[in-house]
């Protein structure tokens, strides 16, 4: 069995009710909800939620809600992991299958993205999205008591071009096995494998400027 599992407390502290804000006229979660529809690879779509409002939005546009999520596994320093195992010990489900977490503020995946993950996921292991920097944080800085101090100085008179690209979790999908979920074994390990996306669908919504760079970039891919 192939699960969907979306998790989407309500709380959230700078944007108010994010998960089922309107996002160009539709609940944002609505659009993980369809996504994960639209890929055609799932046989069931969970909303994980302790709001009666989120679960009334969840199962109005046709995913599952098996029982609100408790408040102990809804604050701020609750992890994915934390939730995606609860969940799948709640639906008892079985070891061998395959679980999808997708992130409820996800309107810029497509599909085909999804269904390339389930395509690479590797036995004992996860598979998530993950987006290249545009720039090379190996040649970055910081300031600590008021001064520059670069991230790694070896790399200070490298090429751009000459160096590795590195990758970063793009926060819109993990692909795993349901006993790794339960037994919250690591997603980033060297046996995970990646989807890599375009820049152009990858938003990481926390603040009022990612939304609005989330909906031109919707514009932008609602034009492609």
């Amino acid at each position: 069995m192939n699960v969907a599992i979306i998790p989407a407390r309500d709380g959230s502290k700078r944007i108010k009710n994010k998960n089922i804000k309107p996002f160009f006229g539709k609940p944002i979660i609505s659009y993980a909800i369809n996504v994960a529809k639209e890929s055609k690879i799932f046989d069931r779509i969970i909303v994980s939620t302790n709001s009666n409002e989120i679960k009334d939005i969840a199962l109005q546009f046709g995913a599952e809600v098996p029982s609100l999520r408790p408040d102990n596994l809804s604050d701020d320093f609750t992890t994915t992991l934390d939730v995606i195992s609860y969940e799948v010990k709640n639906l008892n489900l079985k070891s061998d299958d395959i679980v999808c977490c997708i992130y409820p503020t996800t309107p810029l995946l497509n599909p085909m993205f999804l269904q390339n993950g389930l395509k690479n996921l590797k036995k004992n292991a996860y598979c998530f999205s993950a987006c290249a920097f545009n720039a090379n944080p190996l040649r970055g800085f910081y300031i600590k008591n008021g001064k520059l101090q670069l991230f790694d100085k070896s790399f200070i008179n490298s090429r751009t071009q000459d160096m590795e690209t590195i990758y970063f979790d793009a926060g819109q999908f993990y692909f795993g096995y349901a006993k790794n979920f339960a037994d919250k074994k690591s997603i980033f390990s060297e046996d995970s494998t990646l989807i890599i996306l375009p820049e152009i669908n990858v938003a990481d919504i926390n603040t009022q400027d990612d939304w609005e760079i989330a909906e031109i970039k919707y514009k932008i891919l609602c034009k492609q």
